[in-house]
């Protein structure tokens, strides 16, 4: 067959994303420590222990992997509860580590992404009431300018608050995240207050860094209304929207944060995006259901015949992250693709997840989208919150024992991908001959 590549432009960043306490290991002061030692409230009454080993030096090791298979950035987190382990102190050791974190980055001719609120809080911030507490955006504020004043030389991104309603969610409805208690009132607050901190957040970064570029990232869930010619199918998959995806994003354009019948103005949020992060992964099947008023009468399924994966967490819809780009693309902002992952111990369809969910990616560049990079989630197996060690979402997987990193069939794959700042026929052929045809005919 004739040869053929789906090339990306020269300067499209590749990398891979992980958070601080999934991989750091040995933290002991935030409310996930917490949670991981409450009964019942992880798989498997599993913990993150030593993670992937970062903070004792293994970022060395896994980092390095990635700039030798093609990498070219990185997204990572850094820990509240490390660099502030009370209210009164700071801890410059802390600082300092990560300090040396991102100039081994750096070195290694990696653009740095750096998240500064994914998941954890310190435990003294709970005890103060944590993100139901109109102070805690203030005592964001303080760390931000802390960080930020330390290491903003070093990073060439920001990322403020990772997930935002889907931190919320879990901690208040679904209860699979800390504090695992609440309601929606709970919701609304907790997702004003993190409105606030980001706004906070992104005038200091552009006071101590005036040309620096700032985003959250956006946990973006495709949702179809199963019946799309009933209203109340239609109605709840847009309310669905309008919560998951549009009530954090929407105020940090207009300053106007809504949920169901909650309304409140944030003046300080108006126009804080610099870029949009998006992090996809699935697509949801939506329906009315009378029998649920418990979940606002929703009932939510996964898109009949679609692949899933080994948990039956994520559908396979290559088109749903076009789909996802193309939603985004109301922001008018540049798009990061700052997670995007496929579940898979056994390594046999995440190859296939890399090469078709990235010809799509390409497919949204070919259009003149503005996506100017892709950030896969994870460069090597993690702490997945509640879920423990029960997903696989590593390039690399990692024996938690021995913390040996193990080569996968997908390292590969991407490696070519980022290497080859593209998709070519050869490529797929060697890897995933199955999908040939469909992305080369002829």
């Amino acid at each position: 067959m004739p040869q053929a590549k789906f090339s990306f432009p020269k300067n499209f960043l590749w990398g891979t994303a992980t958070a601080g306490h999934q991989v750091e290991g040995s933290n002991t002061n935030n409310n996930w420590y917490v949670w991981e030692n409450t009964p019942g409230k992880i798989v498997n009454g599993d913990k993150s222990g030593l993670a992937c080993d970062w903070w004792g030096g293994r970022w060395k090791e896994d980092l390095t992997n990635a700039t030798d298979d093609g990498q070219n950035a990185h997204r990572f987190g850094i820990e509240w509860s490390r660099i502030q382990p009370s209210p009164d102190k700071w801890d410059e050791n802390a600082l300092a580590y990560y300090r040396e974190m991102l100039l081994g980055m750096k070195k290694l001719g990696l653009s740095t992404m750096l998240t500064l609120h994914h998941y954890t809080d310190p435990i003294w911030v709970v005890e103060q009431g944590g993100w139901q507490s109109e102070k805690t955006p203030e005592l964001f504020a303080a760390l931000v300018r802390k960080v930020v004043s330390a290491l903003k030389d070093q990073v060439d991104f920001w990322i403020t608050i990772n997930e935002p309603f889907g931190y919320m969610a879990h901690a208040y409805i679904l209860n699979t995240f800390p504090p695992g208690k609440g309601n929606f009132n709970m919701v609304f607050t907790g997702l004003t207050n993190l409105i606030q901190a980001h706004a906070n957040a992104y005038h200091i970064i552009h006071e101590l860094q005036p040309e620096a570029k700032v985003g959250f990232a956006q946990y973006y869930r495709s949702v179809v209304p199963a019946r799309p010619w009933f209203p109340p199918d239609v109605w709840e998959t847009n309310l669905m929207d309008h919560s998951i995806n549009r009530s954090f994003p929407d105020a940090v354009v207009d300053g106007n944060v809504k949920i169901l019948f909650w309304k409140k103005f944030i003046p300080t949020a108006i126009k804080t995006m610099d870029f949009f992060g998006l992090n996809y992964y699935s697509r949801d099947i939506v329906s009315f259901d009378i029998t649920k008023p418990q979940e606002l009468f929703r009932k939510v399924t996964t898109p009949k015949d679609a692949i899933l994966s080994e948990n039956k967490f994520i559908a396979h819809i290559p088109e749903a992250i076009l789909d996802a780009i193309k939603w985004a693309r109301r922001y008018n902002l540049p798009i990061y693709i700052t997670e995007n992952g496929m579940e898979d111990s056994k390594d046999t369809l995440k190859p296939r997840f890399l090469v078709e969910n990235i010809h799509q990616v390409w497919r949204a560049v070919n259009f003149n989208w503005n996506v100017k990079g892709y950030f896969y989630w994870t460069q090597v197996d993690n702490f997945e919150w509640e879920r423990g060690w029960t997903q696989h979402f590593g390039l690399w997987g990692l024996d938690i024992a021995t913390q040996k990193r193990i080569r996968r069939k997908s390292v590969d794959v991407y490696a070519s991908i980022c290497k080859e700042n593209g998709i070519s026929s050869e490529m797929v052929e060697k890897y995933v001959p199955e999908i040939l045809p469909s992305l080369f005919p002829g």
